[in-house]
């Protein structure tokens, strides 16, 4: 027992040897720092040359004021009240037929499925109200199909498709706002051409006066392939 003791307080004196750590000391100056008072500048004085101030108002005595008797007559303005209540009777009276109504008529767009008198393509006359509309339809597909080319630039692009095109006859029975959308610009322009050829027509009618009505028709751009 003694012998393990010893042993572990040799160890503990090797290891706080060991651990031991020394220091450099270096020689250590020490000075004296002075602190002198700051010195007070003292600042001029300047005389600034300032004008005088004004002098004081006259006063006011009792021989300066003169009493002026007032003779003038003031007319006083009645204002009178432009109200009017239920005790006030009322002299002019207009009657109802002197008013003159004028009627404003609106230009309208109607769209073709609800007009009352569709317009009358020429051909078309003499005809009932169905078969007006019937002949309409058929007549403007025959138009499409007279006046039809294909573009070369788009048979040589090989550009087809549906163009689908809206007008709108106005009250005079002239095609006008021809637009048209579809898969190019070639077969836009060449759908909008065979449209504005249309002739004049008998313009449409809604409660007995002639207005504008909206149209479309689908035109395909097809080709075979061989």
């Amino acid at each position: 027992m003694y012998f393990a003791i010893g042993l572990n307080l040799m160890l503990l004196l090797s290891w706080r040897s060991l651990e031991y750590k020394t220091y450099e000391r270096d020689e250590i100056t020490l000075e004296v720092l002075n602190l002198e008072a700051e010195v007070e500048e003292e600042i001029p004085i300047v005389n600034i040359n300032t004008p005088p101030p004004p002098p004081p108002p006259p006063a006011v005595t009792q021989e300066s004021i003169q009493i002026v008797e007032d003779e003038e007559e003031v007319i006083e303005t009645v204002i009178e009240s432009t109200e009017t209540d239920q005790d006030d009777a009322i002299q002019d009276v207009v009657e109802v037929g002197d008013v003159n109504v004028e009627e404003v008529y609106e230009d309208v767009e109607v769209a073709f499925a609800i007009i009352e008198n569709v317009p009358v393509y020429p051909g078309c006359e003499g005809l009932s109200r169905q078969a007006t509309k019937d002949c309409f339809q058929k007549k403007i597909q025959e138009h499409v199909v007279k006046h039809f080319h294909y573009p070369e630039s788009a048979l040589d692009l090989g550009i087809q498709g549906r163009v689908s095109v809206v007008f709108v006859i106005d009250s005079e029975g002239k095609t006008t706002n021809v637009r048209s959308r579809g898969p190019d610009k070639i077969l836009e322009k060449e759908a909008e051409r065979i449209i504005s050829l249309l002739p004049k027509m008998k313009p449409g009618k809604q409660r007995g006066r002639a207005v504008k009505v909206a149209y479309a028709v689908p035109i395909f751009f097809k080709f075979q392939e061989g």
